[in-house]
């Protein structure tokens, strides 16, 4: 019986720790970034008001992003930053290449950008037989002298999500899957763990 004691308390011990962990490690992330933001602009406050508020920093952080995705989402307001992003981000050499790059890779991500992500495709890479999960990115026409071929330019990440390659493929050779965008990305965050059993393939 002992053994059988001691199994299923490993077992049992295992399936806790499983649903302890992330948990754990997502609260120590929220306190983490919490914190970061609070200690910015808790000073101000500290200053204005004379003694310091835990977590008046953080609000005032998390009203601030409100506003801005307020403003940034009517036409007046959008024509406004468009406007800043080109007198001041755009016009420092090295700033605004990373703000650049930093941007397109955010936008990318974005629920509300209906362009960059069109696809989640599974393609066979980098060798015959083995298949990889990608996103489709464009359509392309290739003109060579045997005449125009149609290519799918599918971004296939090598580093979790925000590294990778894109490769262009014959159109008949990438899979297209009935899995959306967003699923498609927790997938790839989760390295393969969120995908289905079955994945069903679309014209």
């Amino acid at each position: 019986m002992e053994p059988s004691i001691k199994l299923t308390f490993k077992r049992k011990f295992i399936a806790g720790l499983i649903i302890i962990i992330p948990v754990a490690i997502s609260l120590f992330i929220l306190i983490q970034l919490f914190k970061i933001i609070d200690s910015l602009l808790s000073p101000v406050f500290e200053y204005i008001l004379g003694k310091h508020i835990a977590g008046l920093g953080f609000i005032a952080a998390v009203g601030i992003v409100f506003i801005v995705g307020v403003i940034s989402t009517n036409v007046v307001g959008k024509k406004l930053i468009d406007q800043i992003e080109r007198l001041f981000f755009l016009k420092i050499p090295i700033f605004k290449s990373l703000y650049s790059s930093l941007k397109q890779l955010v936008d990318a991500f974005s629920p509300e950008n209906k362009t960059s992500f069109q696809k989640f495709v599974v393609v066979e890479y980098p060798q015959s037989g083995s298949f990889v999960f990608g996103f489709q990115t464009k359509e392309c026409i290739l003109k060579a002298e045997q005449g125009e071929k149609k290519l799918l330019a599918v971004y296939i990440p090598t580093n979790n999500l925000y590294l990778g390659e894109v490769v262009l493929f014959d159109e008949d050779k990438v899979i297209h899957t009935n899995i959306p965008i967003q699923e498609g990305i927790k997938i790839i965050l989760s390295g393969g763990i969120a995908a289905p059993q079955i994945i069903r393939g679309e014209k």
